[in-house]
């Protein structure tokens, strides 16, 4: 082997461990492994969800109203999550949410196997899975560093997370699709109960993670959450993080409540030659029952396959890298190729766009979510998870039913057109006029 040959193995191999190396804690690879599997179940849900509302009713309100639905438990459960996460073991909380999730999932599964399913007990069960994600999310993102054993792989570990849950939202979809055209949305949701027994395990098997210490203060429940809430709103940089983030959560990420419009009005047309090659030319891949599902699945599955190059991207970050210019380009680039999409007419020309919006919107809130985290003292990192997810959370299912509702007036390519192109606004007004955040490490 010449030298040259042997300066770029170990340039390769560099390269891979810096962007692999949360992976050598065994806790987090435990983590990783688990919630890998659990997450493409969960995916197939929330596609065979949209198929099944939008069966049921025909609908664009209906899935924004499904969105709605789960928010109304989000704050009192987030911010109760949070609380409860700074002073029990995460583990413990996280165990028990995705306990409660799983059998959420099974009941759904049953009840569409059985024909018994409709709408209001769609609204029910996504009630008890926005309660169960409201305690689990700030106390799973707060966990992290612990996985981690530290900050230091804490950059890392929180764009593979990323780039698992993009691969998730890229395999999810695509299976989803292709199963829920086939065999019906049942099915999906009980692969999806199934998955969670991967990620339960990986929680079982997990050794010596910290206990966190007695509160000093002896803080009553209602003043240690406002001393969290506090934290979060008071300082610079969190209160910047999380306004950016919401307002595009608002704005923005509601694309994915009208992806069925899109999938089986607007660019249906124009993706016929793709669903008669698969469920009827010469791949005949599936016997299709349902094939208006497999456009709704490509098309989430290119964003997923943006995403996780994005995500592969921010977990291989040099430790001097400038993050807050990397967060200034996604927070730009997510609402831009968002309206190019709100245009397009094209199936493939929108799964382009679709790859483009995966990118930049792993690019802002993977680097939103690590630089809360490092500017976050441990004793408040779940409160101020809490606080971030609580909003962010909250702001993306009021932005689906805003959408929805605006979808019904105008059109879902307005709808979201016009959030997107504030929201752009906004991100480049942070950007001129806050150049804390461009400059942040």
């Amino acid at each position: 082997m010449t030298i040259t040959a042997l300066r770029h193995r170990d340039r390769v191999q560099r390269v891979f461990y810096r962007t692999f190396r949360a992976l050598r804690h065994r806790n987090y690879r435990l983590w990783f492994t688990g919630q890998s599997i659990s997450l493409i179940g969960t995916w197939m849900q929330s596609v065979a969800q949209q198929v099944l509302v939008y069966r049921l009713t025909g609908s664009a309100v209906a899935l924004g109203m499904v969105n709605f639905v789960a928010l109304i438990p989000l704050v009192p459960f987030s911010l109760w999550g949070g609380a409860v996460a700074d002073r029990l073991p995460k583990r413990q909380v996280v165990l028990i949410a995705q306990i409660v999730m799983m059998v959420q999932a099974f009941i759904l599964a049953g009840l569409t196997w059985s024909g018994w399913i409709r709408i209001g007990y769609v609204y029910v069960l996504a009630f008890i899975l926005g309660a169960a994600n409201a305690v689990d999310m700030p106390a799973r993102q707060a966990m992290t560093v612990e996985l981690v054993e530290g900050k230091e792989d804490l950059t890392n570990a929180i764009g593979l997370n990323s780039a698992m849950f993009n691969l998730a939202r890229a395999v999810g979809p695509a299976l989803a699709g292709g199963l829920v055209a086939t065999t019906g949305e049942a099915t999906a949701f009980l692969i999806n109960g199934l998955t969670f027994v991967a990620v339960i395990a990986s929680l079982l098997a997990m050794r010596d993670l910290p206990i966190p210490e007695a509160d000093p203060s002896g803080a009553q429940d209602g003043k240690y959450l406002w001393q969290g809430l506090r934290f979060a709103l008071g300082q610079e940089v969190p209160r910047l993080l999380i306004a950016l983030v919401a307002l595009s959560a608002l704005l923005s990420m509601p694309y994915t409540t009208l992806m069925p419009v899109f999938a089986q009005r607007i660019l249906l047309e124009s993706a016929r030659p793709i669903i008669a090659a698969m469920c009827e030319g010469p791949l005949d891949a599936f016997s299709c029952r349902a094939p208006e599902a497999l456009p709704l699945g490509l098309l989430l599955t290119a964003v997923g396959v943006g995403a996780v190059l994005a995500a592969l991207t921010v977990s291989s970050f040099p430790a001097r890298t400038r993050r807050g210019m990397w967060l200034t380009l996604g927070s730009l680039g997510f609402p831009s190729a968002l309206i190019a999409f709100s245009f397009s007419r094209s199936f493939v020309l929108s799964l382009s766009l679709m790859f483009l919006v995966g990118w930049f919107f792993v690019l802002q809130n993977a680097l939103a979510n690590t630089l809360l985290q490092l500017h976050t003292p441990d004793a408040f990192r779940g409160r101020v998870m809490a606080v971030y997810s609580m909003t962010v959370q909250g702001m993306m299912r009021l932005g689906g039913l805003q959408a929805g509702l605006m979808a019904d007036r105008v059109g879902a390519p307005a709808a979201i057109g016009i959030g997107a192109l504030v929201s752009l606004l906004f991100s480049g007004l942070v950007a001129l006029y806050r150049p804390t955040l461009r400059q942040l490490r």
